[in-house]
Order: C-alpha cells, then sequence, then structure tokens
C-alpha cells in the first residue's frame, strides 16, 4: 500500500492509496477503486484485507479520501456540503483518471466498491458516470437519500444534525427533498447499464433493505445484469463467518467476469 497524492479538479490536494499486485508489471492492470463508508472516515496505510484480497486476484486497489473525509482539515471536510453525487464523485473520478494517466490502471477494466457510503457511491459511479465503470459493487449501501433519512432508527436521529442534515438536507423541506431525490441513484436507475452485485442484511437498521430492493427490481425489470445477496441473519454489514465467505466469493467472481482479474 502505497500513499499517493494528486489535486481534484477544483484544486483541492486529494491524498489516496495504492496496493499493487505481487510480481506483475505496474502497467494496465485492472483496478478496483474502493470506497469508504461513513462518508465521514477516511482510509489509512496499513493492512487491509480486502485490499489485499483483491491484489492477490490481480487488480490493482485504489481507496480515495475524497472530500468530506475526515482528517485532513476543516476545508476538506466542509467541501464535502451539499456535494454528494456532484464533486465528492468528482474526486472519485479524478483519482481514476489519474491511475490511468499514470498508466496503471486499464482504462476499460475499472471497478468500483463499496459499502454504506461507499455503496452509494457505487450507484452514482453507474448512474452519474454510465461509461467510466465496467463492474460494480454495492454493499448495503443507500438508493434514496430522502427514504434513507426517514427510516434511520430514533436513536441515531439526534446525531444527524451536523451531518447529514447539514451537508445532504432535510426530506421534510420539499425543496431539500427534491435536491435529494436529484442525487439519489434510484432515480436515475434507468442509467445503469454496468454489471452490477448488490449485497443486503436483512436486519439493516440503518440502511434499510428496500434501498436494495428498489434498485434491483428496476434493473431486473430492464433485463440489466445485477446479482443480488440477501443474508436474513446480518444487519448493516455481514458479521458471520460464512456469509462474509460467501460475500468474497461472489465479488471474486463478479469482478474475475467482468474486468478479467484472476480467481483462484
Amino acid at each position: 500500500m502505497t500513499p499517493v497524492r494528486f489535486t481534484a479538479r477544483d484544486g483541492l490536494p486529494l491524498h489516496a492509496f495504492l496496493t499493487l499486485p505481487v510480481g506483475v508489471r505496474r502497467e494496465g492492470l485492472p483496478l478496483v477503486l474502493v470506497v469508504h463508508g461513513g462518508p465521514w472516515a477516511h482510509d489509512t496505510w496499513g493492512y487491509d484485507p480486502e485490499a489485499q484480497f483483491l491484489a492477490d486476484r490481480g487488480y490493482a486497489v485504489l481507496h480515495v479520501n475524497f472530500r468530506g473525509s475526515t482528517g485532513y482539515g476543516k476545508r476538506h471536510i466542509t467541501a464535502a456540503v451539499g456535494e454528494l453525487a456532484g464533486a465528492m464523485h468528482d474526486d472519485l473520478v479524478d483519482a481514476v483518471r489519474w491511475a490511468v494517466a499514470e498508466g496503471v490502471a486499464d482504462p476499460d477494466r475499472i471497478g468500483i466498491y463499496g459499502g454504506s457510503y461507499g455503496g452509494y457511491a457505487a450507484l452514482v459511479g453507474v448512474t452519474v458516470t454510465p461509461d467510466l465503470f465496467a463492474a460494480a459493487v454495492d454493499y448495503v449501501g443507500i438508493s434514496d437519500l430522502a427514504n434513507f433519512m426517514r427510516t434511520l432508527p430514533e436513536f441515531a436521529r439526534p446525531h444527524l444534525t451536523t451531518n447529514w442534515y447539514r451537508y445532504v438536507g432535510d426530506p421534510a423541506d420539499p425543496e431539500q427533498e427534491a435536491d435529494m431525490l436529484a442525487r439519489s441513484p434510484i432515480t436515475m436507475v434507468d442509467r445503469i447499464r454496468t454489471p452490477l452485485l448488490v449485497a443486503q442484511g436483512a436486519n439493516d437498521a440503518r440502511v434499510v433493505q428496500a434501498e436494495s430492493d428498489n434498485i434491483v427490481t428496476s434493473l431486473r425489470r430492464r433485463g440489466v445484469p445485477v446479482e443480488y445477496l440477501v443474508a436474513q441473519d446480518e444487519g448493516h454489514g455481514f458479521a458471520n463467518p460464512e456469509n462474509q465467505f460467501r460475500l468474497y466469493r461472489a465479488i471474486e467472481h463478479h469482478f474475475a467476469q467482468h474486468l478479467g482479474g484472476d480467481r483462484l
């Protein structure tokens, strides 16, 4: 895992971590862009089992601390206010373009994967920029920002004032709700043509199953390739080992089929 840096299109400095497979040339590799959740969190240097899992299968792996990520100061985090599916996504696109310009990534074999907010980012990736990604994995991701906020459990609501309400909006305000829907993948689902893997816990109290059901139902109605894993005994993320193995085997197969990495 190597720290790298580049500049977003509006001049904001961005930091990222690039993991490369061992024993292969550092050029023209299939790349998986892994987007962290939160979004008020950040990726750090160190051992990352998902990065190692993907690199072992022949992928370059890129983690990006896009605007809104914590740990880089006030300017970096507040640059994300009102920018879901906007400049926050542009940062991810700029990261992919950096990897392609560096010669590391094959532009025709780019995948995106993330959980929670990262799952939302994956869905934004295949709706806002449908030609950029050759494969995507949405893991317990948000598809409808307004529904997501309405269905959050009561105990979580007091903590939303300075983050979701400030950065995204209040679904009780019709004007703000309209903006939230415009930034929601579910309202752009007709643009999806990228092969998609969706994973969801049936007992998820933070991102309810309807967030995934709505995307999958719409894609299947249109005949767009989508694989759907629902774990009946999981919540917001898979904790049971048997479900984790099931998830990562599906990810392995999905990326091997559509990006051309190795599959053991």
